[in-house]
């Protein structure tokens, strides 16, 4: 697993050691990040769910301003401290170790931080309360959480099936590739 582009590109990334996290493909995160391209200078980025951390990083070594690392495994947040200390990343991060609806509500209070214009999740993809509790979460805490052109791309299997909308993020936009698949949200105005 390596970093695919930007100012680490090419540096090797460790991922968590057991059989419990499912690092995000090199081959899907190119793709991933061909689609964000435009939007990642300067933007705030939510990895949730983060693992190794290697999609986060990517949003680093792209131009991502403020990178949240979200997980709540002992062994991944230990992946991802090793990962930014191989790279030598001392800033523009926060790890939150704890559960993603935890760290939502967290980022989300009010206070200095910026609102996230891109929001990454990759529960595991047996983990189907994962994906719509996640999606409602964000869903409702987004005026305070995401920027009003926010993004939030969930990845998941090729064949689990995700509802078009949770509240306000209704999706817009499915990539397909190997097993699994993007699936990217939108904020758009409730329906009545």
């Amino acid at each position: 697993m390596r970093v695919i582009g930007g100012k680490f590109r090419s540096r090797q990334l460790s991922a968590p050691r057991g059989l419990a996290t499912r690092p995000t493909s090199d081959r899907l995160r190119e793709t991933l990040f061909n689609v964000l391209a435009t939007r990642m200078e300067g933007t705030v980025f939510a990895d949730l769910y983060a693992g190794s951390g290697a999609v986060g990083i990517e949003a680093l070594s792209r131009g991502a301003s403020m990178v949240y690392f979200v997980d709540q495994a002992a062994t991944a947040v230990a992946a991802i401290r090793r990962n930014l200390a191989a790279l030598e990343i001392r800033s523009g991060f926060k790890i939150e170790s704890r559960s993603v609806s935890a760290a939502l509500h967290r980022i989300a209070e009010p206070g200095p931080q910026e609102r996230c214009a891109i929001v990454f999740m990759d529960p595991p993809y047996a983990a189907n309360d994962d994906y719509s509790g996640t999606l409602n979460s964000i869903g409702h805490c987004a005026n305070s959480l995401l920027t009003a052109d926010a993004i939030v791309v969930a990845e998941h299997g090729r064949k689990m099936a995700l509802a078009e909308r949770y509240g306000p993020l209704e999706r817009y936009r499915v990539l397909e590739q190997g097993d699994a698949s993007l699936s990217f949200f939108r904020l758009v105005a409730e329906r009545p």
